[in-house]
């Protein structure tokens, strides 16, 4: 299942964590790729213990705090704190699979990367190329938002950033564990969530059939849950 979030970061949050992330120094993006990605990735990244990253990171997470759909569709368990790439001049990551476990560095802090997400932060008409790019059983899909808008996106698929040929593809991105390890387990509690959600803005939230549907969303939560 892959979910855009549009407007994760507005203008101000857009506009902070840019000011944060462009003053810092930036290291080659191997710093934290396993050997296969190693092989296939050119880009630049801030390092995980930056200062100007963790605060970038923090506003993100708020962000994604306050966004309902982020949280009905990823039913987030734990977040590995984001993390922030830069591509121009050709760079790119050609098609890998991310780690299935992402350790923080220097702690015991772990989690399993049931799915990925990437928050674009520079303007799509500013920069060519630098298409994220995932593939599932319906073939391939190609992904460019609007700065301030994410894609959610299982970390298990194939993926990749096409060649950024010119300006600067500037992005967050990182991994989180769900309460919901299946995929398709998940698509379905997203797919019933919405519907309540859509029925009871027609119906109000007291209507005995929103409130029967509520209780079979949460007990097919309650099975599937790990928490």
């Amino acid at each position: 299942m892959m979910i855009a979030v549009p407007g994760v970061l507005d203008a101000d949050a857009l506009a902070h964590v840019r000011k944060l992330i462009d003053a810092a120094e930036w290291v080659d993006g191997n710093v934290t790729s396993g050997h296969q990605s190693a092989l296939a990735k050119r880009n630049r990244q801030l390092p995980e213990e930056s200062e100007a990253a963790q605060q970038a990171g923090r506003i993100i997470l708020d962000a994604l705090g306050r966004s309902p759909l982020f949280i009905a569709s990823a039913l987030p368990l734990k977040i590995f704190p984001p993390l922030f790439n830069r591509y121009s001049g050709g760079e790119k990551f050609d098609t890998h699979v991310d780690n299935a476990i992402r350790i923080r560095r220097g702690t015991d802090f772990r989690v399993r990367s049931d799915l990925s997400m990437t928050v674009f932060l520079a303007d799509p008409e500013s920069y060519d190329g630098g298409d994220l790019v995932v593939e599932d059983t319906y073939g391939a899909h190609s992904v460019k938002l609007a700065a301030g808008d994410a894609i959610l996106y299982p970390s298990s698929s194939l993926h990749m950033v096409t060649p950024v040929t010119r300006g600067e593809r500037i992005c967050s991105f990182f991994w989180m564990q769900s309460m919901v390890r299946d995929d398709g387990e998940r698509s379905l509690l997203f797919d019933l969530d919405q519907s309540i959600q859509t029925i009871a803005a027609d119906r109000g939230q007291g209507d005995p059939e929103i409130i029967r549907l509520t209780g079979v969303y949460h007990n097919l939560l309650r099975r599937w849950a790990d928490a």
